[in-house]
């Protein structure tokens, strides 16, 4: 079996970061609870921003937890594509959209 950088094992682990940092640790875990829950968005919407930001920001824990917890709550394979694809078309427009700056520093530069 090949090793990889990202252990999956390691998701496992996370609680153990306020094992440093007890205060901030539990601050975070709590407010992550708190983010979590029903509200104005079903667990299931969050459910599926999680997993679509998971992607953007490239954490493979995450993906494998939010892959998990979505199965979990009837998400559909076809349901979770669509929100990766959401997610790489915001990624794709702010990188793109930057071009902007680019342009803009370009006219100047080269009057």
């Amino acid at each position: 079996m090949s090793k990889t950088y990202y252990d999956p094992s390691d998701l496992r682990k996370f609680g153990k970061i306020t094992e440093w940092s007890e205060e901030l640790g539990t601050k975070f875990f709590d407010y992550y609870g708190k983010v979590f829950e029903e509200g104005a968005l079903s667990a299931r919407e969050k459910s599926l921003i999680a997993l679509a930001v998971s992607h953007v920001v490239k954490c493979p824990y995450c993906i494998d937890a939010y892959t998990k917890d979505g199965l979990q709550k009837g998400i559909t394979k076809e349901e979770m594509m669509e929100a990766v694809h959401t997610g790489a078309a915001i990624e794709s427009g702010a990188t793109l959209v930057h071009g902007v700056q680019m342009m803009n520093k370009y006219e100047k530069l080269s009057m």
